[in-house]
């Protein structure tokens, strides 16, 4: 005799193999996050920020950070067929390493310790619109250039 339906214990679901489960989206998340500091710290070095100064190199590096984010977010969804690891590596590790919030915010703190609160806060307002901005303005002329294209 069996038990009711209502009293067997729920299927056991196959977990899914390595293969096919998180491990790969991780390691290429972590692959490509190297890369994209790796470039943000080399491109520190190569434009250093002097005390007190302007930190332009984050301020680049974010505003074109989120300018490619917008070409390629319109590439994967509205063109490309993306294989489902290219935007955990390139969206998520590439980008989301190359630009940096934290570093942002380190930058706020230092002018405002330093003595440049005027300073901190006209890069936290120029920061925020200019990403938005490009993100906007890069998806925008992606999709106009798309159009454009099309026979």
């Amino acid at each position: 005799m069996t038990a009711p339906e209502s009293l067997r214990a729920p299927a056991r679901s196959a977990r899914p193999s390595l293969r096919h489960g998180q491990a790969p989206v991780v390691a290429v998340v972590a692959l490509g996050g190297a890369l994209g500091a790796a470039a943000r710290y080399a491109l520190s070095l190569h434009w250093p920020t002097p005390p007190g100064g302007f930190p332009w190199a984050t301020f680049w590096t974010n505003v074109v950070g989120c300018a490619v984010i917008g070409v390629f977010m319109v590439v994967i969804t509205d063109v490309w067929a993306a294989h489902r690891l290219v935007r955990p590596f390139f969206g998520t590790g590439v980008l989301g390493g190359f630009t940096t919030f934290s570093t942002y915010a380190v930058d706020i703190r230092k002018l405002v310790d330093q003595g440049r609160p005027a300073v901190g806060l006209a890069y936290l307002a120029a920061t925020l619109l200019a990403a938005l901005a490009a993100v906007w303005l890069a998806s925008t002329a992606t999709r106009r250039v798309l159009k454009w294209r099309q026979p």
